[in-house]
């Protein structure tokens, strides 16, 4: 489809929501079309999206506030996006984060995403989850090592399982993946000394 086609499309479920006398607002209906475009135009081009991080346009106050928010909806495997958008579609207040619709709008919010936050360090605020999608490095099972035959390269995979395991007096975190071809890989210490062996994947 194309974009004309799409918003076409969200104009007639406006109407059938019309129909079916349970209407949208005017901000509703806005938002909602603001979402879709920016999805369309690719959000804000990929050039932008790749280099500038949406979350360094925080203060600094706004951004501890913000991934205290993220980091509390995610421990509860709430997905704090989709948390914001619908208080914004039912104009609802969102508290403590309520500036983040007032100060940067919706433009700002569909860009962020969860490699964002890792590159500000503050990898802890998003755990994985099943589902996920993630790049791993093929120095997690093999020597690889710059400027010698075997480089690091970087392979997009899911997240299919995580459990937590206990030896002793010490925890550690494993997480199973499966890459594109259907070959699964088990990840141990995922969070711990195979940290740097992963990234979120920005595609």
């Amino acid at each position: 489809m194309t974009p004309d086609e799409i918003e076409v499309a969200l104009q007639a479920a406006f109407n059938g929501c019309d129909a079916a006398r349970c209407p949208l607002t005017d901000g509703q209906k806005m938002i909602l079309l603001q979402i879709l475009r920016s999805q369309i135009n690719g959000n804000f081009s990929k050039g932008e999206s790749d280099d500038v991080n949406p979350l360094k346009e925080l203060t600094a106050e706004e951004l501890e506030i913000f991934s205290e928010f993220v980091k509390e909806l995610e421990q509860q495997n709430r997905c704090w996006k989709v948390e914001l958008l619908n208080d914004w579609l039912q104009e609802k207040d969102s508290g403590v984060v309520q500036f983040i619709r007032e100060r940067y709008g919706i433009q700002w919010l569909t860009r962020v995403e969860k490699y964002h936050f890792q590159e500000l360090d503050n990898e802890e605020i998003l755990k994985l989850k099943v589902g996920d999608r993630i790049e791993v490095c093929n120095g997690l099972w093999e020597w690889v090592q710059e400027g010698t035959p075997c480089t690091p390269e970087w392979f997009p995979c899911t997240v299919i399982s995580l459990e937590e395991i206990v030896d002793g007096d010490t925890s550690y975190s494993s997480c199973t993946i499966r890459f594109d071809n259907g070959a699964e890989y088990q990840i141990q210490g995922v969070y711990q000394w195979n940290r740097y062996h992963w990234r979120w994947n920005k595609n």
